[in-house]
């Protein structure tokens, strides 16, 4: 099963932490699991490559592991607009998750 778990500090999404293979099939042909991680890689590409703001990534393909972390100190704009970005993929992968409950869990932490 894939987990994507949320962080928050208060209404804030601070990181987000995506673990592990759904089992929908094969690793590489995995349909949920190449999902949530396009899902992450856009949301990166648009804080880092077109924001220019310095979120950490971790990569850890032997676990599977990634994460995103938002740095701290954003203007107010940047800030405005990360948390867009969380929040649709929050709500992308929330309706996922009620499409295909048995391998993927979505949480709040």
């Amino acid at each position: 099963m894939t987990t994507v778990a949320f962080h928050m500090e208060g209404a804030r999404i601070v990181s987000v932490d995506v673990r592990g293979h759904s089992g929908y099939a094969e690793e590489g042909a995995d349909l949920i699991c190449n999902t949530v991680v396009s899902a992450l890689q856009i949301v990166e590409c648009t804080v880092n490559d077109v924001l220019g703001l310095a979120a950490a990534v971790k990569i850890e393909p032997e676990e599977p592991h990634i994460s995103l972390h938002l740095p701290g100190g954003l203007s107010e704009l940047d800030e405005y607009t990360c948390q867009n970005l969380l929040t649709g993929m929050m709500v992308y992968l929330t309706d996922l998750r009620q499409q295909y409950p048995e391998y993927l869990t979505v949480m709040e932490v």
